[in-house]
């Protein structure tokens, strides 16, 4: 997440998963709303999942005073 509007559209897809679970939890849908809901969530979820992924690869690397890139550990 390098930029503002990838920063907004991650946003934007947590609050739509967020408002599909309540929506689920609630238990006010019908069977095909739900199944759809639920495809709808799995494919956000899985979006955030990679976007969260690939920010994780960023921030495990750290760049030494020459230009180098290093793994960084915990240990």
């Amino acid at each position: 997440m390098s930029n503002k509007k990838e920063e907004a559209k991650f946003e934007e897809q947590l609050t739509q998963l967020e408002e599909i679970v309540h929506k689920l939890e609630n238990g006010d849908v019908a069977l095909e709303d739900a199944i759809a809901e639920f495809q709808n969530g799995m494919k956000l979820s899985e979006s955030l999942k990679k976007t969260l992924d690939e920010a994780e690869q960023v921030l495990v690397k750290a760049v030494g005073k020459n230009g180098e890139e290093t793994n960084f550990s915990a240990e």
